[in-house]
């Protein structure tokens, strides 16, 4: 069986980018230790998901995405053999982004994802928004699985998933920092089913205000042959407290359903979806603090 073991880093990085790069990195040899193949990260780990309004505060938090941060998190990939999905505030003109750095088990960097709907309603209005939705080959233990990624608000949005599940993503990586209750939880499991991607999201315990935990898996497999009717992929749901949580994920199983179930792409009308892309926002979803 092809199988990927996915840790779930539902922890608090501290104070300051050296108490969380410390506890990363202890959290990610804790991960290797109990058999995880990738360790995922909440969202703006450096930070505690921390964004200063004044934009000298901001730059002044702001790691460069080949410092010495990231850099750690990449050597000990390699170190470990395990690919490791961390999360900072990054530098970046014209201002910071709300990024993931994915590092394979080489320690090469597989994947660079800059969230693209920031929460312009609050205080990711100060942030510069990423401009699209790539899927990378991820060196694994199980071979190369089609990984990309969402952060926390992008789940809200069902274009995302789509597009990653027609770049060719297997696997979505969503690092989050907010409360996961039923709907949101809900959001997942939509994305998982409609698109035929396994979902793995890792949130913040209780204890950063807005946020409790409840880190999931889902697979995306909703029907097996030797199975009555549907069943239930969620692989995992966390509770509220801290701590490196662990779920499989069967790649093969995975794999087989994709290539002959209903959902995905092979029957959809692109043709009638033009509506998509129009940019005129009517009533009653017009919002003043919308940015062009």
């Amino acid at each position: 069986m092809a199988a990927l073991t996915i840790a779930l880093l539902q922890l608090l990085p501290g104070p300051t980018a050296d108490t969380a790069l410390e506890r990363g990195l202890a959290a990610c040899r804790q991960a290797k230790a109990r058999g995880a193949d990738i360790a995922l990260f909440p969202e703006l780990w450096n930070t505690g998901y921390t964004i200063p309004q004044d934009p000298a505060a901001l730059r002044a938090l702001a790691l460069p995405a080949d410092g010495n941060f990231a850099g750690a998190f990449a050597r000990l990939a390699a170190e470990l053999d395990m690919a490791i999905g961390v999360t900072l505030l990054e530098q970046y003109a014209p201002a910071p982004r709300n990024t993931l750095l994915l590092f394979d088990r080489r320690g090469r960097l597989a994947l660079t994802y800059a969230k693209v709907h920031t929460c312009d309603f609050g205080d990711e209005r100060v942030l510069t928004r990423g401009e699209s939705f790539p899927v990378a080959a991820l060196d694994t233990a199980a071979g190369p699985v089609q990984v990309g990624a969402m952060i926390c608000y992008d789940r809200e949005f069902p274009e995302s998933a789509r597009l990653l599940m027609l770049n060719g993503a297997e696997l979505i990586l969503v690092p989050n920092a907010c409360p996961m209750e039923q709907n949101r939880l809900a959001q997942l499991r939509a994305r998982a089913f409609e698109n035929m991607t396994a979902i793995a999201t890792c949130n913040y315990p209780a204890g950063r205000p807005g946020c409790n935990g409840h880190s999931t898996l889902f697979d995306g497999v909703a029907y097996l042959p030797d199975l009555e009717g549907s069943r239930d992929f969620c692989l995992l749901e966390t509770g509220e407290g801290p701590g490196v949580y662990l779920a499989r994920l069967d790649l093969d199983q995975l794999r087989a359903y994709r290539a002959g179930e209903v959902h995905g792409n092979a029957y959809r009308r692109p043709e009638l979806y033009g509506a998509l892309t129009d940019a005129v926002i009517r009533p009653p979803f017009v919002r003043d603090d919308r940015r062009p």
